[in-house]
């Protein structure tokens, strides 16, 4: 299910300790990692590998071009990431910046290091698909105001 959210300021929750800062590629090992320890196995990849190859492509833009993109921190531990390009290439996605990937550490998980990235871009119209079934997304995306788009 796509979900859209119009450009609307949101509170920036503070975090202590938690900084943010835009990915590199440089990151993309670490960025692998904890994409593939954030989902349930077999959710976003098989195995460790897979994961790894699906963040070189999104740095390759294999999902398109990565803008307002974020990764979370916890001192030097990487704790989230948000992924968005400029726009997605599938054919049912809404022509504006799209969210590919929200993800935070098991171990972080309900301190708002979500509600943190997602905050970086609430001044522009934004989407994402999300699996329906999912519940905490589902609650998540709609205290943003995501809805049905």
């Amino acid at each position: 299910m796509i979900l859209l959210r119009p450009a609307n300021a949101v509170p920036t929750p503070d975090i202590p300790g938690v900084v943010l800062r835009p990915p590199a590629v440089t990151d993309s090992v670490a960025l692998g990692r904890l994409y593939y320890e954030s989902y349930d196995p077999g959710v976003a990849s098989a195995n460790l590998e897979e994961a790894l190859e699906d963040i070189a492509l999104t740095f390759e833009n294999g999902y398109g071009v990565l803008t307002r993109s974020q990764l979370a921190f916890a001192g030097d531990q990487l704790v989230g990431a948000f992924l968005v390009v400029e726009r997605a290439p599938w054919p049912d996605a809404p022509d504006c910046p799209f969210v590919i990937e929200l993800f935070t550490a098991r171990s972080h998980r309900r301190r708002g290091i979500a509600k943190l990235l997602l905050s970086t871009c609430s001044a522009v119209t934004v989407a994402l698909r999300v699996d329906p079934g999912n519940a905490p997304a589902m609650q998540l995306y709609r205290s943003f105001g995501f809805q049905e788009g």
